[in-house]
């Protein structure tokens, strides 16, 4: 058992990856959802994060994984960041390679290191609660225990995954014990889900010392395991290139959900302090059209430089022009102006924006991905 108290051992990892394709055209390879300012503050998702993270850890402390594409772009964001704390993957290979390489490479710096994955595309609005539940999760973490942050339903969503809490936790303030990850469910189990009380929404963010997420990969993905250690052993030393070349492209493709957090809560290792802050997954454009509304019926969100004129129009308007955009009698509308690709759909159809990326994909229209 480690002498130091538990947020003495705490260490954030940052995984920014992935091109956020339900928010094409605004995001794209070279620049993805989290290098963007969303919600009209005038810092990035990524900023963001990364303030919000602060007051629980130094920059010494601070991991971001990102892609290398966008290394320059990240280093611009974060000036205080560490360049021993920056991880660039080759290409994208899901979470679990993401986060466990970054398992791996911090517990050899200390091996009672305790990290927090926190997402750099998410939004959360109260700072101080924010902090407080993170704490708790470090202190339950710190007792042997992979635990993550659920969010509280505030409707039967379809689009999220479930985490079903059970009993709660000795001497924990909030913190249950986790009965099992949920799939994203059909609206009437998602109904019963938030009727029942013992259901929360899966934000994805992991607090849990690094050497039992490994281990438990162990179990899970033995080979996996290996080419990150191998991968991790090889970081920041001559051979990193070569290592990089050779095992990169071997990494098996596959979301923690699947690897560390279900299995493990099958054994019982797996805990939930429920979330008492306002969380927002801007997945796609509706998402940030409700944030940007804030409840207000009929309202015209608009992000960027765009010139608007709107006659009885609702939605959200999102420019990187300077033209002039005009709307007249179009609700829930959602209108994304790029020098080189204009999106006009609806709130109701915003999910489908993936499938218009898969087919520019297909295509072979690479230059406006």
């Amino acid at each position: 058992m480690s002498e130091r108290l538990p947020l003495e051992r705490f260490h954030c990892v940052i995984p920014a990856g992935g091109i956020g394709s339900r928010l094409w055209p605004l995001s794209r390879a070279a620049a993805p959802k989290f290098l963007h300012d969303l919600t009209g503050s005038g810092q990035t998702l990524l900023r963001e994060t990364w303030n919000r993270l602060r007051p629980l850890a130094e920059p010494s402390n601070i991991t971001i994984v990102t892609g290398k594409p966008h290394q320059d772009a990240v280093r611009r964001q974060l000036p205080d960041l560490l360049v021993q704390n920056l991880i660039l993957e080759e290409t994208p290979r899901d979470s679990t390679a993401a986060i466990a390489l970054a398992a791996a490479i911090l517990v050899r710096r200390d091996a009672d290191v305790i990290i927090g994955s926190f997402a750099a595309d998410h939004v959360i609005s109260d700072q101080k609660a924010f902090e407080k539940v993170v704490c708790e999760a470090v202190e339950v973490a710190a007792t042997g225990k992979i635990v993550t942050i659920g969010i509280q339903p505030t409707e039967p969503s379809i689009g999220f995954g479930y985490i079903q809490a059970g009993a709660a936790l000795a001497a924990a303030e909030t913190a249950r014990q986790v009965e099992s990850f949920v799939e994203k469910p059909n609206l009437e189990t998602a109904k019963a889900y938030l009727s029942s009380g013992n259901y929360l929404w899966n934000a994805g963010m992991f607090i849990a010392p690094a050497q039992l997420l490994l281990d438990v990969l162990a179990e899970t993905e033995p080979a996996l395991l290996a080419q990150v250690h191998e991968l991790a052993e090889a970081w920041h030393t001559d051979n990193q290139d070569a290592v990089v070349a050779e095992v990169w492209p071997k990494l098996k493709k596959v979301a923690i959900d699947y690897s560390v957090a279900e299995p493990a809560a099958a054994k019982g290792l797996v805990a939930v302090v429920p979330a008492t802050f306002e969380w927002h997954d801007v997945g796609d454009f509706a998402a940030i059209a409700a944030l940007q509304s804030k409840g207000r019926e009929g309202h015209l969100a608009v992000l960027g430089d765009a010139q608007v004129l709107s006659d009885q129009s609702s939605g959200i308007l999102v420019g990187e022009s300077s033209r002039l955009i005009a709307l007249i009698g179009m609700q829930d509308v959602i209108v994304v102006d790029t020098p080189d690709a204009l999106l006009i759909t609806t709130k109701e159809h915003a999910q489908r924006v993936k499938k218009i990326v898969e087919t520019l994909q297909a295509n072979g229209h690479r230059d406006v991905l």
